[in-house]
């Protein structure tokens, strides 16, 4: 689904990211680890469009999106959840769905697919999304962002600032999406247990480098993962 082919990019003179490779196939979940500062939210918005790649290639089902806008991705079928909060505070949970679904031609029917995933928004809908509870805004970002009925979904830090509770209802709703949606999903995460927990295959990035490849997640001694944060 996903072909990250050796991408570099930064601010200005300032490289971030070196030959930067990594793939992701069809209704699996792959986890990207790594420190404060390791290039994981570069890498996602530079995937996003929202950051031009230097050198590289992007590949999406099958197709070419290196040098597509944000906008053209995310009709191509990618979309992105980022870091902290990005919800409208002052529009409606519905307005803020609506947002996301601004390449759906039925937003009624792409409406009702996503509220069944997250039935709260249901009763929910002329609500402030600025008055929901952290969780429940997070829930509404991705919640948005499958609006647009995406074949890749890419979450920065989905549990950043939640409760336990929270974050173990929220990674069993990426569990769902995965399996019983068939979703592509690449998800960013401090969390080490929880997102190897879910995730079919790791990478470990430092240093705006891909450092590490694990084809199997399972018996992975976390320690030995947060090793490689200081190599």
């Amino acid at each position: 689904m996903l072909k990250v082919e050796n991408i570099s990019t930064g601010y200005g003179s300032l490289q971030v990211l070196r030959d930067v490779s990594l793939d992701v196939g069809k209704a699996e979940i792959v986890c990207l680890l790594g420190p404060n500062g390791a290039g994981k939210s570069t890498l996602f918005n530079t995937l996003a469009g929202v950051l031009n790649a230097w050198k590289g290639r992007i590949i999406l089902n099958g197709h070419d999106i290196t040098r597509l806008t944000p906008d053209k991705r995310v009709k191509r079928g990618l979309s992105l959840v980022p870091q902290g909060r990005s919800i409208f505070p002052f529009f409606t949970v519905r307005e803020n769905l609506e947002i996301g679904g601004f390449t759906t031609s039925n937003i009624e029917d792409t409406l009702e697919y996503v509220t069944s995933l997250f039935p709260f928004l249901k009763s929910r809908m002329d609500q402030r999304a600025g008055t929901l509870s952290g969780g429940e805004q997070k829930m509404l970002e991705i919640a948005r962002a499958l609006m647009a009925k995406p074949f890749l979904l890419l979450l920065d830090e989905p549990s950043l600032g939640l409760a336990p509770k929270v974050v173990d209802t929220l990674f069993n709703a990426i569990k769902r999406l995965c399996d019983e949606r068939e979703l592509s999903i690449l998800i960013a995460e401090q969390n080490v247990y929880k997102a190897l927990k879910i995730s079919s295959r790791a990478y470990v990035m430092n240093l705006g480098r891909i450092v590490k490849h694990f084809n199997e997640v399972s018996g992975i001694d976390i320690v030995s993962v947060a090793r490689l944060y200081f190599e």
